[in-house]
């Protein structure tokens, strides 16, 4: 799962989306440090991480892209799951994905205090190319893995992905969408044990 996915899986909890945001930042018991709120985002966001590496239908997909791309696979399938969420964002919320995600750049810029640096290092550049709101078509996700690879020096060749999203994006779609039943039942039960 990539940003979009964990900050929906946070649930309505302000602190929680905060801290499944920055989790990836945050390095072993650092964590600490933080609020209890957002605590818990960083606690969850590491049970999401684990829970979707070991499932079958992830990996599945994985496996599909694993000849071409390697260890970077499961990257892509965050980052093509993030696209199936956004693309049918209207099945999992009633608010519209443009109005979800303007609100949590406004959280962001709210809480920019707590923010772990290099988060607040690319932020701005987050916001004013609405990498959240790109997930939504495929030219979009195109940019985000050209900007993958970019940060990988060019070895990871992500930006070819869009390829494969395009020819098994029945296959990927169908994966994503019975997965993601599986990770909404985790994430709304993990919540009130955090």
């Amino acid at each position: 799962m990539n940003f979009l996915a964990h900050i929906y899986l946070s649930g309505d909890d302000p602190q929680i989306k905060i801290g499944n945001f920055i989790a990836d930042s945050v390095k072993g018991k650092q964590f600490i440090h933080y609020p209890k709120g957002i605590q818990k985002g960083i606690i969850l966001h590491r049970a999401i991480d684990t829970f979707t590496d070991t499932h079958p239908t992830v990996r599945k997909g994985v496996r599909r892209l694993f000849p071409i791309y390697s260890h970077y696979s499961t990257v892509i399938i965050d980052i093509l799951y993030d696209h199936f969420l956004a693309a049918n964002w209207k099945v999992y919320s009633l608010i519209p994905l443009e109005e979800y995600v303007a609100d949590f750049y406004d959280l962001l810029k709210q809480n920019i205090e707590v923010l772990p640096l290099p988060i607040r290092g690319f932020l701005p550049i987050m916001i004013r190319d609405n990498w959240l709101l790109k997930y939504a078509t495929v030219p979009g996700i195109g940019e985000i893995l050209s900007q993958m690879n970019h940060r990988t020096g060019n070895k990871s060749q992500m930006n070819l992905a869009v390829r494969e999203l395009e020819l098994y994006y029945t296959e990927f779609e169908q994966e994503f969408k019975s997965f993601f039943k599986d990770m909404e039942q985790f994430a709304t039960e993990k919540i009130p044990k955090l």
